[in-house]
């Protein structure tokens, strides 16, 4: 039996805990543009504040890691309840924002700890799909999202991921060095959630979605390109991690 976790307030993070995190960001996003290329393009569509249900398409393990590398608003995530059954792994998991939630989304508790933390004014990630990719393509999205949204009063944020699924694709158990890129959409405001019904609000989010994970798949390709030429390393000013040239 999984024990509860500690509720964890954003107020209440230590000086410590912040320090750790925005290290750990910065490290990986070094990580990222070194190793795998990481563009993101879309960051000005990330809400300065309030809740956000961030929804993106899921192709790999390090998905969330990905996205959180795009935002430089702290992110929390749902994470499957038998992670946090790991020695050490929970709290490590758990430290960086991880909410448990069964493999369905059923769980009670996961479900009010996510709305807690975005009636609280934070961001949340989640995989509307339900589960990884089989074929890097976006499948059919849970409508369960939009009920989280829509009692929060949260804004839904597309989001595409491309180059994961070849990076760490669910049938392979050790990671290939492969581009990745991340498109970030224009986000759907409670506004306008409110003027539509869940049949409709569904597909506009899925079509939101299929359009990150196109531009997502073509800025991947340009990424390619660039490698290809020789050596350049510029980064654009005001985007960080948005925009990385990168040579190899």
């Amino acid at each position: 039996m999984l024990k509860p976790m500690a509720r964890v307030d954003s107020e209440a993070r230590s000086a410590i805990n912040h320090g750790v995190y925005s290290a750990s960001r910065v490290l990986a996003r070094l990580a990222g543009v070194t190793v795998f290329g990481l563009r993101c393009t879309g960051r000005e569509n990330i809400p300065a504040s309030g809740p956000v249900l961030v929804c993106s398409n899921h192709q790999s393990t390090f998905d969330p890691v990905l996205v959180g590398l795009c935002s430089d608003r702290r992110m929390n995530y749902l994470a499957r309840e038998s992670l946090f059954r790991i020695p050490g792994f929970r709290r490590l998991i758990a430290y960086y924002d991880a909410i448990p939630i069964d493999r369905e989304g059923t769980g009670l508790a996961g479900i009010k700890e996510t709305l807690r933390r975005l009636k609280r004014g934070e961001m949340v990630l989640i995989f509307p799909e339900g589960s990884r990719t089989w074929d890097g393509e976006l499948a059919p999205l849970k409508p369960g999202c939009l009920t989280l949204a829509r009692r929060a009063n949260a804004a839904i944020l597309p989001v595409g991921i491309d180059g994961a699924f070849d990076v760490l694709p669910r049938h392979r158990t050790w990671p290939r060095v492969a581009k990745i890129a991340i498109d970030l959409g224009a986000p759907i405001l409670p506004t306008e959630a409110a003027a539509l019904n869940d049949e409709a609000l569904l597909a506009e989010l899925a079509q939101r979605m299929e359009a990150c994970h196109r531009r997502a798949r073509t800025l991947r390709g340009a990424a390619a390109a660039l490698s290809s030429a020789p050596e350049s390393c510029e980064v654009a000013p005001q985007d960080g991690v948005t925009r990385h040239a990168f040579a190899q």
